[in-house]
């Protein structure tokens, strides 16, 4: 499921395990094939016999490609040029399950974000900035409970680019304990991209910008959701206000549905939202906006992101009393495509998945 599009040379890369696979996509035929663990990288750590390594990321990365491996349970980074480069280690997800992996990395300008372990036994995954001409941030731990990272987006705008965010999706652990509701809830959240930490004297290197909301997809009048989300898709727009968050979400009774977003609507939520838990006047700057030398942001300011990240509103779909699309079979990959029909309008087509099926899910109607 780990695919990279380079539309300027009409080619496909596609990960497997032990390998990556380089298509032209005029012809559809294999035009490379690269073990990655071949003999002559057998010394870059890879030793045992025999090693697993399953592809997890691939990323366009200047004038190579990015990717990274379980590397039998010691993740390792390459960029894809003659020779193989190593970039980086522990990068991204420890698992080597294919079944389980989800990751959200992302390349912005030169820095990566990822989903990541903080150390090389697994433990407290979080979204971080792992590398690059930035500053590397980290989460701190409270804010996410054994989350389940689904993807994340740098949405541009083009006349405030201090502005812009990375908007991350996943699901977390319910702190709500009763036997009814559900073990899962689904997030959006964001940092700002200029977000370099705090101070030497509060939150250095770590985020002074995050902050998260529900993200619902379901039936509000009934008091009815899915809460497993699945996977997303971000339809990019000029007007960034306009972006579109295509969502997958799974539900207790075996159901699956469409919700869409747009940014606009999740910005409305943080940026008018109050801090839920948080009781006082809110400072200003509000916490979560974006502050060129994020290291002169106030205490205070900081202070409520620290301990109160989570909007106390909810990001409602676009449809708000229904999902967009709802199923019986189990979807849990969704892609769109903008195609011009007959009568000359485009059509956004969504494409969805099973574990072993692909087709088309649903069209939506003319922009």
């Amino acid at each position: 499921t780990v695919f990279l599009y380079k539309q300027d040379h009409g080619e496909v890369y596609a990960g497997g395990t032990n390998f990556v696979l380089r298509l032209n996509t005029t012809s559809f035929q294999i035009i490379e094939v690269r073990c990655i663990w071949g003999r002559r990288l057998i010394y870059l750590g890879c030793v045992e016999d025999p090693c697993q390594n399953v592809i997890t990321v691939i990323e366009e990365l200047n004038d190579g490609v990015f990717v990274c491996g379980t590397n039998g349970h010691r993740p390792q980074c390459w960029t894809l040029r003659e020779p193989f480069v190593v970039v980086e280690q522990a990068i991204c997800s420890l698992l080597n399950n294919t079944d389980t992996i989800t990751l959200a990395c992302l390349f912005t300008e030169g820095d990566l974000y990822a989903a990541a372990p903080f150390d090389r036994n697994g433990r407290s995954l979080q979204f971080r900035r792992t590398t690059g001409r930035r500053t590397r941030v980290s989460m701190y731990n409270n804010w996410v409970s054994e989350p389940t990272f689904i993807g994340s987006s740098w949405v541009k705008r083009e006349n405030d680019p201090d502005n812009e965010k990375i908007y991350v999706f996943f699901r977390e652990k319910n702190s709500d304990t009763n036997p009814e509701a559900d073990h899962w809830i689904s997030r959006v959240a964001r940092v700002c991209k200029v977000d370099e930490g705090g101070s030497k004297r509060f939150f250095q290197n770590m985020w002074t910008t995050f902050i998260k909301a529900r993200l619902v997809c379901g039936f509000p009048e009934e008091s009815l959701y899915l809460n497993r989300l699945q996977d997303i898709y971000v339809l990019h727009d000029r007007n960034w206000n306009n972006t579109r968050v295509y969502a997958i979400f799974t539900s207790n009774w075996n159901s699956t549905a469409v919700c869409i977003y747009t940014i606009g609507m999740i910005e409305d939520v943080f940026e008018k939202s109050t801090f839920k838990g948080y009781n006082k006047t809110i400072p200003t700057p509000r916490p979560g906006h974006c502050i060129k030398n994020s290291r002169t942001i106030p205490l205070a300011t900081v202070s409520v992101v620290k301990d109160h990240p989570e909007m106390a509103g909810w990001v409602h779909s676009v449809h708000y009393n229904t999902p967009f699309y709802v199923s019986s079979y189990n979807y849990t990959k969704i892609t769109v495509d903008q195609v011009r029909g007959a009568d000359n309008s485009v059509y956004n087509v969504l494409l969805l998945a099973t574990g072993t099926t692909f087709g088309l899910g649903a069209v939506c109607g003319s922009l």
